[in-house]
């Protein structure tokens, strides 16, 4: 069982394994681990991240991906990383600044593992048996 999710988890990281709503998520985490970055031994997490930032940057603004529309007044909530707005009635959007990841791989990563975990169908249901 302990090998079978080793293997599955190497699977999602390395793109191998689809996990519902994760294709975007998986793409970026590509792009970002692309080889070319020195190994995190010669390099300190803060420049790390601010190359991964650039390139998050790059791969948003080449693909289109930037939400031009955030109704700033639709505020919900906050936590220590992430500031939460309603979008629609079925919808939030979620503004995080990964404060508790040295790297954005690593945040990205987590959320991918978030998705194979916790597949959107099931929040969905515990939505439905909440209300």
């Amino acid at each position: 069982m302990q090998n079978h999710l080793k293997n599955e988890l190497h699977h999602v990281i390395s793109g191998k394994s689809q996990v519902s709503f994760g294709a975007i998520i998986q793409t970026i985490t590509s792009y970002l681990d692309d080889g070319s970055q020195t190994g995190k031994e010669t390099e300190n997490s803060k420049q790390i991240r601010e190359q991964e930032t650039r390139k998050l940057e790059t791969f948003a603004t080449e693909r289109n991906l930037w939400i031009q529309n955030i109704d700033f007044s639709q505020y919900v909530s906050e936590g220590a990383e992430q500031r939460v707005y309603l979008k629609d009635s079925d919808h939030v959007l979620k503004l995080n600044d990964a404060i508790y990841y040295s790297y954005w791989l690593d945040y990205f990563h987590n959320l991918l593992f978030h998705k194979l975990f916790l597949p959107r169908h099931s929040l969905r249901a515990s939505r439905l048996h909440e209300g």
